[in-house]
């Protein structure tokens, strides 16, 4: 490794597969989920990317950047979400927590992984974007 490099690591073969398709897993569990909960698929369109806008961090660096978008796009939020949507009994809070959990599925299921505060690029299920080869 070089000086002012960042050295990160990234899921490969059968391991990057399994991640996939958890995230597969994930999405279609959680749209079926929303079906059978019978949400307003004016609300799923509505909120389905607004995770996205965590890229905006991204505008005042790297670091910031990967912060924020892998707070967005971890488990840990919207699984306590919906585990408040179901112990409170609030729609509007579950519905919120599928929608938001079957982004994230899509997201790792395409190969966007969480960041590494080297660029945007860098995630856990490897390169993505222009530079994905080098």
């Amino acid at each position: 490794m070089t000086e002012g490099t960042v050295e990160t690591g990234a899921a490969t073969g059968g391991v990057n597969i399994l991640l996939r398709l958890e995230g597969l897993t994930l999405f279609v569990g959680m749209v079926m989920l929303y079906w059978t909960w019978d949400g307003s698929w004016a609300v799923f369109a509505l909120l389905f990317l607004v995770p996205d806008l965590s890229f905006l961090a991204y505008l005042a660096d790297a670091k910031f950047g990967a912060l924020v978008y892998n707070a967005t796009h971890s488990y840990m939020a919207p699984v306590t979400l919906l585990t408040l949507g179901f112990g409170l009994a609030s729609p509007l809070t579950l519905s919120i927590a599928l929608i938001w959990l079957a982004h994230i599925g899509i997201d790792r299921a395409l190969g966007y992984g969480l960041k590494y505060s080297a660029g945007f690029g860098f995630t856990h299920l490897g390169r993505i974007g222009r530079q994905k080869g080098t």
